[in-house]
């Protein structure tokens, strides 16, 4: 392998630093209270790939998947090209803030924010 094939495989990371740290704090905060949906009897997960895996192997398979869904998401934005890139990762970052916010209204309040009306 010379060092161009090299350099080559060595894609431009989306983003920049802060938006790569967003999108892996929202993705653990979105892991915790996923995991936590299933110890809890009155929340259920909606994700039908995550509770197969649960379903599957337990709380394990929790993580397999959300391992699994940011690696996708990961490689997905390396090979995208560089307007749609960081596009990608912030509607990514936007969306887990989204679901890790739902998933903690759910856990604390036993109401997730689809079922709160916005005034």
């Amino acid at each position: 392998m010379s060092v161009e094939t090299l350099h080559a495989l060595n894609l431009n990371r989306p983003g920049g630093p802060r938006l790569r740290k967003a999108f892996f704090v929202v993705w653990m905060l979105d892991l915790v209270a996923t995991t936590q949906l299933f110890l809890v009897p009155y929340a259920r997960e909606l994700n039908p790939i995550t509770v197969l895996f649960y379903e599957s192997i337990g709380l394990t398979g929790v993580v397999l998947a959300a391992v699994s869904y940011a690696g996708i998401i990961v490689g997905l934005g390396y090979v995208l090209s560089k307007p749609f890139d960081v596009s990608f990762v912030t509607a990514v970052v936007s969306c887990y803030a989204f679901f890790a916010s739902n998933n903690f209204a759910l856990l604390l309040f036993r109401k997730s924010l689809v079922e709160t009306p916005v005034l």
